[in-house]
């Protein structure tokens, strides 16, 4: 499970820093992307979404909610069961609320 504070990924403008490493680069910019379509609903059930994981070789999508009791935000893929938690979402330029 990854466990992510999107803050750790953000240079002091709230953008995904262009010298981070390759890796850590698509990590963040993928967590963006879940941020940015969960916080358009703000679902509290794992709710389908059009992004597809990024496990090598998997063609899974992701499913995402809000949880309730502290408004992080929970993914799962529905094939492979690689999922996560993502903190600090709040006022990022992610935030669609």
């Amino acid at each position: 499970m990854y466990i992510s504070n999107i803050q750790h990924f953000l240079d002091e403008a709230g953008n995904i820093p262009k010298q981070m490493p390759k890796e850590a680069r698509e990590l963040a910019s993928f967590f963006a992307l879940v941020i940015d379509t969960t916080t358009k609903n703000i679902p509290f059930t794992l709710t389908q979404t059009d992004i597809r994981c990024f496990e090598k070789g998997c063609q899974g999508l992701i499913k995402s909610e809000v949880l309730k009791e502290n408004n992080e935000i929970h993914w799962v893929c529905s094939k492979c069961q690689n999922e996560g938690r993502i903190s600090g979402w709040k006022l990022t330029k992610w935030d669609n609320r």
